[in-house]
């Protein structure tokens, strides 16, 4: 019997955490094989690993404990990696030695796989003088491009994506710039980006007054408070971003208040953090722990969800031991504080086996006496640790038993923390889950509502063809093994149909006993009205909120994963008809192509020789073209050297670069993408020209070939017309997945992810 509830399950353990050689060769025989190196690796640190590595094994068993997924891939490989999930990095000091020390320290984190946090509120705005050298300053907005082409840099040189968060003041002379470079659809996409409002800010908006925006204590421009939120209103309305972190609430709520002041978070938001502050994450499973589902009697158990999280919370404080950081500042900030993120997952399909409709005041009175038990569970469980291992360094127990989280503890948990400090100093949020809920069967993520109840997955096979599966919510197949044919009742309901207020009501649910914050998206319809719109974050504020994140369709990041009915044979037909006749209309210009077109025995094509400085050996580049269609377009790339120390990268760029040319479209986006790579180390002057990296280069000798055959009109120029314009039937919705191509991507709490692949922009 197979412990995995869903074959989308097993794909996403054998694709991204069973731990393999690296030739591919499976070390992880099975799933129980991931569960005992987890248990093994977090019970090494404990004075008596034998008692505690098979009480580790029991929570993992059956996904009932889900650490994040850094942890569930790299603790006991013996590899040199972080099992945290997200850092916020250093205070940028507004100098340039100081700004780009900072980019490093970015760089080296984001080369370990962590997603960064930075608040760029610290640097000087454009056109403040720069005393001593004569110059206006940039401005932030300039050093964040800087920031993105960095994150760019490190994903093309062969490690995961990069992943993070930008902020600024509510006050920064700046702002306005920061509310709208999203609008720019190739600007700063390495980042997700998010205005830091305080509480004189939301006075003012609903007193309609005036507002500051100042710079070392001058006042550079005043605005009226409403404008500034109306700019943030439409441009998250527009382009999904920036989206809105209540920062003086996190502060004031902070355990921590005393000793650190927080002006960022994580990619997702779920964290934040000061500088160097560093925080892993794990969920507990509700959906495993619901006792006869879909019955009269259908409960958590309470006794049972204690125990469970008294483990995790010891498995996490572990994780501080065991894992590895970028840089020291980071370790020591983690070892003072040994701050720890536990949260949930499945909540969704837990309410539906109870028999609540998520986002009803039933299932928010629900989930907060959920979350309750979580956080006493919690801290209760770091105080027992505390007794046995000592309070986290800088515990100040005046000081920490003022916070409001503390003082809403039950009163002998609040006791035992007197009686003996406690080990960690945060203890809950709640992170994106997107794949690990993949993992542990699909079940709903984090506390979003259930996104479709099934959808149909597009599976890549070992041939290179593709078959279809359906893919079920883990409540909906659990409610049809038990119910049979009998139709979902009322209560089911999904993110294609909850009211946006519903959204907010839950959020504002969990948050009473989430002492960190809550990564989630509240997904809204595209023809929502402004004013509709704008009500969402004002009640997030009114209801104790955090922060808000919305997702509304549109032409930046497209739209999120739809489920449409089957159509009819006869508009099938239709639609293939169409789309027969527009590429008849229009042979000659380029076309999008639904699936890769076969390689010819020939290709006429042209290699170029490329020498890059201080380089022994030079890099030799074959483009070969395809006429299709009466016109010629690059086809396929081999990108070759006698430097070993290129071998894998150029192997990797050949079969992207390739795969990309053969599914047609727009490709000169490769040119632009690989052009914009710089390399940290320098570039080179070629030609009289300065080129930022090797990357860049490649991309440069692929543009000149795309001219010479006048598929592009000159350097720099892109496609000579619209490919879109006249192709609008075969043209696909949103953006595509990097990972596997399909265009299949939605927005989960705060994250684009793949419903196909499980790939997600956050990791």
């Amino acid at each position: 019997m197979t412990r995995f509830a869903a074959p989308i399950a097993e794909q996403i353990w054998d694709m991204k955490y069973r731990l393999k050689e690296a030739d591919g060769t499976a070390i992880d025989q099975s799933v129980e094989d991931t569960w005992s190196r987890i248990a093994k690796s977090l019970a090494s640190v404990e004075k008596d690993p034998a008692k505690w590595e098979p009480k580790f094994y029991a929570a993992l068993e059956d996904f009932k404990y889900l650490p994040a997924g850094r942890i569930t891939a790299g603790a006991g490989t013996d590899r040199s990696v972080t099992l945290f999930n997200c850092f916020v990095m250093g205070t940028i000091p507004d100098t340039m030695v100081g700004i780009f020390d900072g980019l490093k320290e970015a760089a080296l984190t984001m080369q370990q796989g962590g997603g960064i946090g930075y608040d760029f509120s610290t640097i000087r705005p454009k056109g403040a003088i720069v005393k001593g050298v004569a110059a206006d300053a940039s401005g932030p907005l300039s050093f964040m491009d800087v920031w993105d082409a960095m994150c760019r840099t490190i994903m093309s040189a062969g490690s995961r994506r990069g992943a993070m968060m930008a902020t600024m003041r509510c006050d920064h002379p700046d702002v306005e710039d920061f509310i709208t470079a999203k609008s720019d659809p190739a600007r700063l996409r390495m980042f997700n980006m998010s205005v830091l409002v305080t509480d004189p800010f939301m006075e003012a908006v609903k007193a309609d007054s005036t507002w500051d925006l100042v710079w070392e204590g001058e006042t550079v421009k005043t605005v009226q408070a409403r404008d500034l939120w109306d700019q943030i209103m439409q441009s998250t309305y527009d382009y999904a971003e920036p989206g809105v972190i209540f920062i003086d609430r996190i502060n004031a709520t902070n355990n921590l208040n005393y000793c650190e002041t927080i002006a960022a978070t994580n990619p997702c938001g779920e964290q934040p953090l000061p500088p160097y502050g560093a925080c892993l994450l794990g969920s507990i499973n509700l959906a495993r722990l619901v006792a006869n589902p879909f019955e009269a009697k259908a409960e958590i158990d309470e006794d049972a969800l204690g125990d469970l999280v008294a483990t995790a919370v010891r498995m996490m404080d572990n994780v501080v031991d065991a894992s590895n950081f970028p840089l020291d500042a980071q370790a020591q900030e983690a070892a003072a504080k040994r701050r720890i993120g536990l949260g949930v997952t499945g909540l969704a399909d837990a309410l539906l086996m109870v028999g609540l409709r998520y986002g009803s005041e039933e299932a928010a009175a629900q989930t907060e006496d959920w979350m309750q038990l979580i956080a006493n569970a919690s801290y209760r469980a770091s105080a027992e640790l505390a007794a046995e291992k000592g309070a986290f360094p800088l515990y100040d127990a005046d000081k920490y038993s003022a916070s409001p989280n503390v003082q809403a503890l039950d009163a002998e948990v609040q006791a035992l923390i007197a009686e003996n400090g406690i080990r960690n100093a945060l203890l809950t949020s709640v992170a994106p889950t997107g794949t690990i809920s993949l993992y542990a069967g699909n079940v709903s993520s984090g506390i979003e509502p259930v996104f479709a109840y099934a959808y149909t997955r597009k599976v890549l096979q070992k041939d290179g063809t593709r078959t279809e599966e359906e893919v079920v919510d883990y409540a909906v197949k659990m409610w049809r093994d038990k119910m049979g044919d009998a139709d979902l009742p009322d209560y089911f309901v999904n993110a294609q149909t909850l009211p946006a207020m519903d959204h907010v009501r839950m959020q504002a649910a969990a948050q009473k006993w989430v002492d960190s914050s809550i990564s989630k998206t509240i997904n809204v319809p595209e023809d929502i009205s402004f004013d509709s719109f704008k009500e969402v974050y004002m009640e997030a504020w009114d209801t104790g909120c955090k922060g808000c994140t919305t997702y509304r369709p549109n032409d930046i990041t497209g739209s999120v994963l739809s489920v449409e009915p089957a159509k009819s044979e006869d508009a099938a037909q239709a639609e293939e008809a169409v789309a027969e006749v527009v590429a008849d209309q229009n042979a000659g210009d380029v076309i999008y192509m639904t699936e890769p077109l076969d390689r010819p025995e020939d290709l006429e094509g042209q290699t170029y020789k490329l020498k890059w400085p201080d380089s022994e050996h030079a890099i030799y580049i074959t483009v070969n073209d395809i006429i299709h269609q009466g016109q010629r377009r690059p086809f396929e790339v081999f990108i070759n050297s006698k430097n070993m120390e290129h071998f894998a990268w150029t192997v990797a760029l050949t079969r992207m670069i390739s795969a990309v040319f053969r599914r047609g479209g727009d490709v000169s986006f490769v040119v632009e993408e690989l052009k914009a790579v710089f390399d940290p180390r320098g570039g080179a002057w070629i030609q009289g020209k300065y080129v930022p990296s090797i990357l860049a280069a490649i991309g440069g000798v692929i543009e000149k070939h795309m001219v010479a055959t006048g598929f592009l009109a000159g350097e720099g120029m892109g496609l000579k017309s619209d490919p879109q314009a006249d192709v609008v039937a075969m043209a696909p919705k949103g953006k595509a997945c990097s990972s596997c191509g399909q265009y299949t991507m939605r927005m989960v709490e705060g994250c684009m992810t793949c419903s196909d692949c499980g790939y997600s922009k956050c990791g």
